[in-house]
């Protein structure tokens, strides 16, 4: 009758001299550094104003833009028969320009223009409720933030107010909330 013998473990099996050296690259070792690694360096959050959008295609391109780089995107919902958005625009894209949210994480920006053929008939005033001109519209991880919205033109031709709408927009940083 034959018994079987088990054969040795790979550990049995292995020289003196190589148990040595297994038994060293097992324990742990002290860090003397840790060292962050990243594929990208760190840049300053700088805000970006885009070009006027007149079809569906550019609004949604630019909210994309705004959520891949976690900044909210500011709107201005303007007509070329408004006279009043052709004094709040000009003041928003300055404001915007000059580096005002830059400071709080930095806005995307850009003017749609609600009278544009393509916006027209895509509906896209409706979808957001667009029912006044020119209205303040702050978009955030896409979505639309109805709470900050802004219709009221008195408060749009005031630099304070839009100075301060801009960075508290700015303070988002894609977290959907203010």
């Amino acid at each position: 009758m034959q018994f079987f013998t088990p054969r040795p473990s790979f550990a049995q099996r292995l020289s003196p001299h190589a148990k040595a050296v297994l038994s060293c690259t097992q324990k742990s070792l002290p860090i003397s550094r840790v060292h962050q690694f990243s594929t990208s360096r760190k840049v300053d959050a700088k805000n970006q104003v885009y070009a006027s959008v007149r079809n569906l295609d550019q609004f949604h391109t630019y909210q994309l833009l705004s959520a891949s780089s976690r900044t909210p995107l500011l709107t201005l919902w303007t007509a070329s028969y408004c006279p009043t958005c052709k004094v709040v625009e000009p003041l928003l894209r300055e404001l915007v320009e000059s580096g005002v949210g830059e400071a709080e994480g930095g806005v995307g920006y850009c003017e749609v223009e609600y009278d544009a053929p393509d916006v027209m008939s895509s509906g896209l005033g409706m979808i957001y409720m667009i029912n006044a001109l020119p209205t303040l519209l702050s978009f955030d991880a896409q979505e639309a933030q109805v709470e900050t919205k802004v219709t009221d033109a008195r408060k749009m031709a005031n630099r304070q107010f839009l100075e301060e709408w801009i960075r508290t927009e700015a303070r988002r940083h894609g977290n959907r909330g203010g």
